[in-house]
C-alpha cells in the first residue's frame, strides 16, 4: 500500500504565508496534530517512511511514527515546490494580480515565478521518485508512507490517479490526514 500525509501546522500556515522551501518548524498545534494522527492511525502498518528533508515534514514523521520500528528516509525529491521570490508572502490573495496566485486559482496556466519551480520540474522530480523508489517498494509488497507538503503531495496524487493539471488541488490533503493512494 502507498499512503501520503501532509505535515502538521506551522506558524506560517496560521498566518497564510507561502512556505515553499523555507524551512519552518511545526508549531505546538502541528505537534499535537501529529500526536493525534499517531493514535488515529496506529493500526495501519508502514514498512518504510519517505519524507521531505524540510523540518516540518521530518518532525511530523518522527512524531507520527514514534514507538514504531519504521525507518524514516529523507529524499530531496519530496521537498515542497519552490515559490521563489514569493516565499514568505502573507495573504497573497489580497495582493491584486499577484502572479503566484495563478498556481492556486488556475494551475494549468501557471508559469513559474522568479526563482520558483514549474509544474514540469515538480512532476519530473516526484515522478522520478515514484518510479525509482515507490514502484519497486510496492512490487516487493511494502507498505509505504510519504510525509510531505501540499503542492508536492498533490503532484504525487495527480500522477498516481492520472489527474490533469486543472485538478491539481482537488485532492486537498489536510494537515496530518492520511490518504491511501494505492
Amino acid at each position: 500500500m502507498l499512503y501520503i500525509m501532509r505535515h502538521g501546522k506551522t506558524d506560517w500556515n496560521v498566518l497564510h504565508k507561502l512556505q515553499g522551501r523555507t524551512d519552518i518548524p511545526l508549531n505546538e498545534e502541528g505537534r499535537r496534530m501529529a500526536e493525534a494522527a499517531r493514535e488515529q492511525y496506529k493500526d495501519i502498518n508502514f514498512d518504510v517512511c519517505y519524507c521531505s528533508p524540510l523540518i516540518r515534514a521530518r518532525e511530523t514523521a518522527q512524531i507520527f511514527l514514534e514507538g514504531r520500528e519504521v525507518p524514516i528516509i529523507c529524499d530531496d525529491r519530496l521537498m515542497e515546490m519552490s515559490f521563489g521570490v514569493y516565499e514568505g508572502t502573507e495573504n497573497s490573495f489580497q495582493i491584486p494580480d499577484c502572479p503566484v496566485n495563478v498556481l492556486f486559482k488556475d494551475p494549468a496556466n501557471y508559469k513559474a515565478v522568479e526563482g520558483g519551480e514549474s509544474f514540469e520540474e515538480l512532476f519530473a522530480r516526484t515522478g522520478e521518485f515514484l518510479k525509482q523508489v515507490v514502484e519497486p517498494g510496492l512490487a516487493e509488497g511494502k507498505d509505504i508512507l510519504i510525509v510531505g507538503h501540499g503542492a508536492m503531495n498533490s503532484s504525487i496524487v495527480c500522477q498516481i490517479r492520472h489527474m490533469p493539471l486543472e485538478h491539481f488541488w482537488d485532492a486537498g490533503i489536510e494537515n496530518c490526514k492520511l490518504m491511501k493512494l494505492v
